[in-house]
């Protein structure tokens, strides 16, 4: 086999159809378009146009509310951070921040950062810095003999 045989499988790609090319092509004149009006012009897109009958966009009612400023924010329990520590995937002597707990496995991306909650049991002392922590979850790690510092807002990422 030679680099100048190779060819697409027949019929894997399609002719173009050149459309405006006189009347023995089958889309000669009006080139498919049929004639005249809006939709025969150039240019133009008539989105949610329904015939002058009011759009659906404007006859459902508006609802709800989206904050720009919400953070999006990994919710970790303190009995799934246990398991990790138990498995020998988090170093229980370094502090438990977003980095480690994706290199652990526990979260799979950083988001915006890490919330600790409650739910669960924590043996091992350990030390977090985290974005936000519930009052169980602080309760449970000073419980265990650990520390929580609370981080000051995240940056943004773009």
């Amino acid at each position: 086999m030679k680099l100048n045989d190779l060819r697409d499988n027949p019929g894997a790609t399609k002719e173009r159809i050149r459309v405006g090319r006189g009347i023995g092509s089958g889309k000669g004149k009006t080139a498919g378009r049929g004639v005249k009006g809006q939709k025969a012009r150039s240019g133009v897109r008539i989105k949610g146009f329904e015939g002058g009958q009011m759009p659906i966009y404007r006859r459902l009612p508006k609802r709800g509310f989206v904050n720009p400023g919400a953070r999006d924010l990994n919710e970790v329990n303190v009995g799934r951070i246990q398991e990790a520590v138990d498995a020998g995937r988090l170093d229980a002597n370094a502090p438990v921040t977003v980095e480690a707990l994706v290199a652990a496995g526990v979260v799979s991306r950083v988001r915006d950062g890490v919330k600790i909650l409650g739910v669960g049991e924590l043996k091992a002392k350990l030390t977090f810095e985290v974005v936000g922590a519930s009052k169980s979850a602080v309760a449970a790690i000073e419980g265990a003999g650990g520390s929580v510092k609370i981080l000051g807002e995240p940056v943004a990422q773009a």
